[in-house]
Formats: C-alpha cells, sequence, structure tokens
C-alpha cells in the first residue's frame, strides 16, 4: 500500500511516459498528468516539470474539505443540509441548500464555504497541517484559502494525499476518509470506475490552471490515484478536463 510519505521527491521514483503527451498534443492543451503505482510509491508521469509545481487547488479541496469537516464535527455526516446563504451565485444551481453529497456534485462553493466557517480557522488550519496537505497553509480568511491561496498543492502532492486517503492512511477516523470518499463524482472507464472532482483555479498566477483529480477502480477492487492540470484561461476548456484524463487513463491503465 502507500507509504505516508509518499511522492516526496526525495523518495519518489517518476516514469516519465511519452504516449501520455499524445491526448495534450492532440486538443492542443499544456499541462501535466500523474499516476500513481500503489505497488511500488513510483508514479507515471507527463511533463514531471510541472508535476512538481504547486498551484492553488481550487475546488478539489472539496475532498479534503470533506474529510475535515466529518472529523472535526463541522458536519454530522455528509447528508447533513447547509445553508448556501441566500445570495445569487455564480450557478444557478448552487442557490439552495444541500448536503455535502450534492455539493460535491455540483461543486457548490458557498456550501463548502460554510463548512469551512463551521470548523473555523484554528480547526482548519491544524487537520490540513495534519493531512500533509500541499504547503499546508491556510491564512487567515478560512472560507476562501483553497480559490485565492495561500494554499497550495502539487499534482504529485495530490496523488500522495489521494493515496493515503485510498489506503485509510490519513491520520483521522475511518467514517471521515470513507464519507469523503463516497461522494466523490464518477463515471465508468470500461469495466473500470473513474472517481474525479474538478477544479479551476482563477487566481492562479500567470496563467488559470484546470485541475481533475482523483482515482482509478478497477473491476476487481485496486484503486490508483492520478492528478491532471492544464492550463485554462477560459470556462470553454473545462469540458476537456476528463475527456482528457480519461485518455490519459487509457493509456496507463
Amino acid at each position: 500500500m502507500f507509504p505516508l510519505a509518499l511522492f516526496s521527491e526525495a523518495e519518489t521514483v517518476i516514469h516519465e511516459v511519452a504516449p501520455l503527451g499524445e491526448p495534450f498534443r492532440k486538443e492542443n492543451l499544456t499541462g501535466t498528468f500523474v499516476f500513481g503505482d500503489p505497488a511500488t510509491g513510483s508514479v507515471k508521469v507527463w511533463n514531471a516539470a510541472r508535476a512538481r509545481k504547486r498551484e492553488i487547488p481550487a475546488s478539489t479541496f472539496k475532498i479534503a474539505n470533506t474529510v475535515i469537516g466529518l472529523e472535526t464535527g463541522a458536519v454530522k455526516n455528509v447528508d447533513e443540509v447547509l445553508p448556501y446563504g441566500g445570495k445569487p451565485q455564480w450557478m444557478k444551481e448552487w442557490e439552495h441548500d444541500m448536503p455535502l453529497r450534492e455539493a460535491m456534485a455540483l461543486s457548490a462553493v458557498p456550501i463548502y464555504q460554510e463548512l469551512a466557517r463551521r470548523t473555523g480557522l484554528e480547526r482548519m488550519q491544524a487537520t490540513v497541517t495534519k493531512l500533509h496537505y500541499g504547503n499546508d497553509q491556510v491564512g487567515k480568511v478560512v472560507d476562501r484559502f483553497w480559490l485565492d491561496g495561500p494554499l497550495e498543492i502539487s499534482p504529485l502532492e495530490q496523488v500522495g494525499f489521494l493515496g493515503r486517503l485510498l489506503a485509510s492512511k490519513l491520520p483521522v477516523s475511518q467514517a471521515a476518509m470513507t464519507g469523503a470518499k463516497d461522494i466523490v463524482p464518477k463515471t465508468a472507464l470500461g469495466t473500470a470506475t473513474v472517481h474525479y472532482k474538478t477544479g479551476w483555479s482563477t487566481n492562479s498566477k500567470p496563467q488559470q490552471i484546470g485541475w481533475l483529480v482523483g482515482w482509478l477502480e478497477t473491476s476487481d477492487g485496486k484503486t490508483t490515484p492520478f492528478a491532471l492540470n492544464i492550463d485554462m484561461p477560459t470556462q470553454d476548456l473545462a469540458a476537456k478536463r476528463l475527456p482528457l484524463a480519461l485518455s490519459c487513463l487509457e493509456i496507463v491503465k
């Protein structure tokens, strides 16, 4: 299974896989893809230099935010309804109270902001540090740090975090880990299942970053984490993330 120090630069064997570049070239996209090996702790990568670079996680932090909210008791379970705040939102679908289960599927920012406020800055910082999530920095604004910074994480670190989650090696309760895993969206890839969470960091510099992170689950129950990010200056590129990830997974699985 995954070691706790999974994918630290000093310990991880990184294999550049040249064919992984073809899906990026086909769509004229700049980015990186990382696929973890649960048996060895090594990774298969396209664009290893970029895979090491930390970026603002944006909505991919919803996975960790769910773990933290459940672990701290900020929410009883993923079906407890949280208020969205009553204000107009960027997406009309976000404008109603909902549980984390629905908020994860819709990537509803206001619900997860409410969850973060209920967790509180002190507990949030302590748990992010305990999880070894990226640079561990939550700053002073408890409901914006994963959207504006200072929190940042690299694709390699995303895979490390997800690997520990899948192996039940995070220093939190099993209930918190299971609750978070259960609500991550999924899609089929042949006989396998891809669990994934998107993100769009509009505050990354010099380029906005589109994320898609998650894990591949084969029919025999084996799970393998992955992370993808691309330069995403415009919203129309958002639709390319999942097909791109699926193409990469077809190459490495």
